[in-house]
């Protein structure tokens, strides 16, 4: 029973040796890149030391741990951690469907491509041009925000908006989904074009409008992948889009609400120099995000969807 199996897999493998030898080197930059440097934790429970051989560093088990979810600062960053990745996810995935069910519905094919081309541009900018762009728009001093809410009578003098604690995440909510609106839909867009035609033809015979369309077949038929990509996202919970956009933004005014877990890291890493206990952070960061990925494929195997693992 065992034999035969095992007969069959070499035999498979023997057939496609070809693919497997062009697969190699990828497989190697994995485990070069991505598995290797996991013995690098070890520092997590040790009292590291530059310099000091492996053999001969103090280990202090799960110390740095515990210390983290003491210190107060550790406890700001993953608020801020947390509630800036809810606002980047909530809105991310609510603008990217609505702007593709959206898009979806132009039939001019040029106007269509041209919207298309012009919001998925900003994806290519580099972060640190994104942020001198949100600054300027922000800035006090001629700032484009501050003066259509002026023209508008909305407000009688300029808002400093990155002095302002509590705009901060909701700043780097719409920054994010400006930068990545139109990358995000593409995906969407394409899964609305497996859609059967003939739905939409049957709906419209029924008398059916464009909105009931949207709701009864274009929602339902991205639904799969919808919950896909948010079972992917969620494994990114603990990385609140990335740390450049609140490093660059960021100020001491601000500080309280705009440091992220990895600036924490970046902070007591490379600057301080406790490599412990930014490796420790790091990897409470990793666990969080793994266990929340398994517990929505769980939770999507139950309700009978489509799961990612």
């Amino acid at each position: 029973m065992t034999a035969a199996p095992r007969s069959s897999l070499f035999k498979r493998m023997r057939g496609q040796k070809q693919l497997m030898l062009m697969s190699l080197p990828i497989l190697l930059y994995v485990v070069l890149f991505a598995y290797y440097p996991i013995w690098g934790w070890t520092m997590a429970f040790q009292k590291w030391r530059p310099g000091t051989p492996f053999s001969q560093q103090e280990w202090v088990g799960f110390k740095h741990f515990k210390f983290l979810f003491k210190d107060d600062t550790f406890l700001l960053v993953l608020r801020n951690t947390i509630g800036m990745s809810l606002i980047n996810l909530v809105l991310g995935f609510v603008t990217a469907i609505v702007f593709a069910i959206l898009l979806n519905e132009i039939k001019n094919k040029l106007y269509k491509r041209s919207i298309q081309t012009i919001s998925y541009l900003p994806h290519f900018l580099s972060m640190i041009i994104v942020t001198g762009i949100v600054a300027n728009a922000l800035s006090v001093d001629g700032g484009i925000v501050n003066v259509v809410l002026m023209k508008l009578g909305f407000i009688h003098e300029p808002i400093m908006w990155l002095s302002k604690p509590h705009y901060f995440w909701g700043i780097v909510g719409v920054s994010h989904v400006w930068k990545e609106v139109g990358w995000n839909a593409i995906i969407y867009l394409a899964a609305i074009t497996s859609i059967d035609p003939s739905l939409y033809e049957a709906a419209e015979i029924d008398g059916a409008n464009r909105y009931k369309k949207m709701l009864h077949i274009t929602l339902p038929g991205i639904k799969s992948i919808v919950i896909i990509l948010l079972i992917m996202n969620l494994g990114w919970v603990m990385d609140a889009g990335g740390f450049e956009m609140q490093y660059l933004l960021g100020n001491g005014v601000v500080v309280d609400w705009s440091q992220t877990i990895d600036i924490f890291v970046l902070k007591y890493g490379l600057q301080i120099g406790n490599y412990s206990l930014a490796t420790a952070a790091g990897i409470f960061k990793t666990v969080v995000s793994i266990t929340l990925i398994f517990a929505a494929n769980t939770i999507a195997k139950r309700f009978g969807e489509d799961r990612l693992i």
